[in-house]
């Protein structure tokens, strides 16, 4: 039996739609105290601020990608 498809979130899809209108502008969006940005925006983003690449809770050099 395939899997389900994951459902993309209320975030995802805000995040996703302002990336089809903006697809060159680096996203971060604010959550609770913290800012977070996805995918391609995050890898971009570690390098250039010289911080650790995370993935839910698990720590993910930049340069794995």
């Amino acid at each position: 039996m395939a899997k389900a498809a994951k459902k993309e979130t209320p975030l995802m899809q805000q995040y996703n739609a302002i990336k089809v209108k903006y697809p060159g502008a680096l996203l971060l969006f604010r959550v609770g105290d913290f800012y977070e940005t996805f995918g391609e925006d995050a890898i971009k983003a570690a390098g250039i601020l010289g911080i650790v690449l995370t993935k839910r809770g698990v720590e993910v050099s930049p340069r794995q990608h």
